[in-house]
């Protein structure tokens, strides 16, 4: 299983600077598919800069969906860290 792309990432606007909320659509590969999946995440900067992600799937395809998530995680995360999603 392999995450392709995020597509659509839209920001939620937040009163909380240093919660950022988005809403994007995964483009996941799955062993006998690919599918769109929509999902929503936080990433929450601590005080010493330490990330916490927290991710939800709105709608889940026919699969697992554990796998699904520790593939988005760092997937995210590396977005994150590369100026990839809007500010």
């Amino acid at each position: 299983m392999n995450i392709l792309e995020l597509k659509n990432v839209q920001r939620e606007e937040g009163q909380i600077f240093y919660i950022r909320k988005y809403t994007a659509i995964a483009v996941v590969e799955l062993p006998t598919e690919t599918v769109d999946t929509p999902i929503s995440f936080s990433i929450e900067t601590g005080p010493f800069g330490d990330k916490k992600l927290s991710v939800k799937i709105i709608e889940a395809p026919n699969y697992p969906i554990l796998p699904i998530l520790t593939s988005l995680k760092p997937y995210i995360l590396e977005n994150d860290k590369e100026g990839r999603l809007p500010t």
